[in-house]
């Protein structure tokens, strides 16, 4: 086979077809490796996706990869929180330029039992709370659809690695919309799972009270589905434990969903209204499902979004002081104020100047919320809303330099729908539904109820049989 022929082979593939063509000894783990690595020298200058990279370390395990289900695929590893023993994690900070994990998280360590080759980390925006992606340590990622406007964030470089053709799919974490927004900006699938679905361990316990989860970003669903599977399940002493499906969230794709309630809100959670390319996307997608047999019914959201995510940022704001803290103990010394983008000195600066009432008062006021939330919306098997109210920014949008906090978490009215089910441990993915008239993707993000990612994912498989997303290219990719 060509280098042409076996670029063209990667970039239409998915990754469960490639783990296919390693098992019948169509193809080897090195010819892929190879493959990637051939892509990622061509795109990554345009794109900054990667920008810690591990060539060598995938060479070596390429001779004999594991044999799990995507033995011998190239994959990412976000540059934020998974540690990989011997291998660099900056969580895009110059001020961590130094660390090198000494021990691999669980994640990882069941990453690698999958069978996954791994090239590297993937860019993400200082410190991870931000819908963009422009470290000042790395500098901006850029979308391979529209060079001048955000892949988004934080798991921005995963997101256009992935679209680009790089990896068929790259790890992703969300805290406040992190997996499911570059997917929305990417034309990607981005399932944040249920609360507890993954553990944080071995190093830590508890992330922002259960609001933060770990997966991935793919190009099909069954990648997400066969993704979940492998990687999916507690650690004991977990303080969050989702039942596990009576049978894989794969072999469940088989089935198509019948008969779903579907709900669904046209109103904004605060700030502007849906831009009307968002709007269109969502009402062509609701007669999609209402013509696969669905019942679909408006119902606007009874809870004061706004007030809780200033609830949120209570939380947030505290557990980023504490990290930075915990950091200070490993680098050996504080971080200064030079070292931070004006965003994150002013979140650090604020989550010092709480004290342990006002924390308490915003976990009881978030747990509430979140309450409320899932009592709202209990009525429907699946609720839909736009994944971003507004089509994706330009780059410098989400830029962290500007250091007023209140202005900065204001825009994240966009990401309105997102941080909820952060906060609920509700599972909520983005599919790419459709695109604006200059072929920007555009999102939909579809919330189930706990601990049932299974009727996301066969509702999405559906949806992708009927629209092809899978199909679509960026301008800049592999060809």
């Amino acid at each position: 086979m060509t280098t042409s022929d076996l670029i063209e082979l990667y970039a239409t593939s998915d990754a469960l077809e490639l783990a296919m063509l390693v098992r019948r000894r169509q193809v080897t783990p090195v010819e892929l490796l190879d493959t990637a690595i051939t892509i990622v020298e061509a795109l990554n200058p345009r794109l900054n996706a990667m920008v810690i990279e591990t060539f060598d370390l995938a060479r070596k395990a390429a001779s004999n990869p594991p044999a799990g289900p995507f033995g011998g695929i190239p994959f990412f590893l976000k540059n934020i929180g998974s540690m990989w023993r011997g291998t660099s994690l900056t969580n895009g900070l110059g001020y961590m330029r130094d660390f090198v994990c000494d021990h691999d998280s669980e994640m990882v360590s069941r990453i690698k039992a999958a069978g996954f080759l791994l090239l590297g980390r993937t860019n993400a925006p200082e410190g991870g709370w931000s819908i963009g992606t422009e470290p000042r340590l790395y500098g901006p990622t850029l979308n391979p659809w529209n060079l001048e406007i955000t892949p988004g964030g934080s798991s921005g470089g995963a997101g256009a690695a992935v679209a680009a053709r790089m990896v068929p799919l790259a790890e992703a974490s969300d805290g406040g919309g992190s997996i499911r927004v570059p997917a929305s900006c990417c034309g990607l699938v981005g399932l944040k799972p249920s609360r507890g679905r993954i553990t944080y361990g071995p190093e830590t316990v508890d992330l922002w009270h259960g609001s933060i989860a770990t997966l991935c970003v793919t190009r099909t669903v069954r990648d997400t589905a066969a993704y979940l599977d492998a990687v999916a399940g507690s650690v004991p002493g977990d303080p969050y434990l989702a039942p596990l499906p009576i049978s894989p969230w794969l072999s469940q794709l088989a089935v198509p969903p019948r008969g779903l309630r579907i709900g669904y809100t046209l109103k904004q959670p605060w700030g502007e209204p849906y831009a009307p390319e968002v709007m269109n996307a969502l009402q062509t997608t609701l007669r999609l499902c209402e013509n696969l047999g669905h019942y679909v019914e408006e119902h606007e959201m009874s809870v004061p979004l706004e007030a809780a995510w200033r609830h949120y940022n209570v939380i947030n704001a505290v557990e980023t002081a504490a990290d930075f803290d915990r950091m200070a103990a490993v680098i050996g010394r504080p971080v200064e104020q030079a070292e931070l983008a004006p965003f994150n000195w002013s979140l650090l600066e604020y989550g010092r100047s709480l004290s342990a009432i006002d924390y308490a008062h915003g976990i009881a006021a978030v747990r509430k919320a979140s309450q409320h939330i899932a009592k709202d919306i209990a009525a429907y098997d699946v609720f839909v809303t736009p994944t971003l109210t507004q089509t994706p920014r330009p780059v410098g949008y989400w830029s962290m330099e500007d250091g007023d906090l209140e202005r900065y978490l204001n825009r994240w009215s966009d990401a309105g729908y997102l941080f909820a089910f952060n906060m609920s441990g509700l599972p909520a993915m983005s599919v790419p539904v459709a695109e604006t008239q200059n072929g920007i993707p555009i999102g939909l993000q579809l919330v189930g109820r706990y601990g049932d990612e299974a009727t996301l994912l066969r509702l999405a498989h559906t949806m992708e049989q009927e629209l092809h997303w899978d199909k679509r290219r960026p301008p800049i990719c592999a060809t």
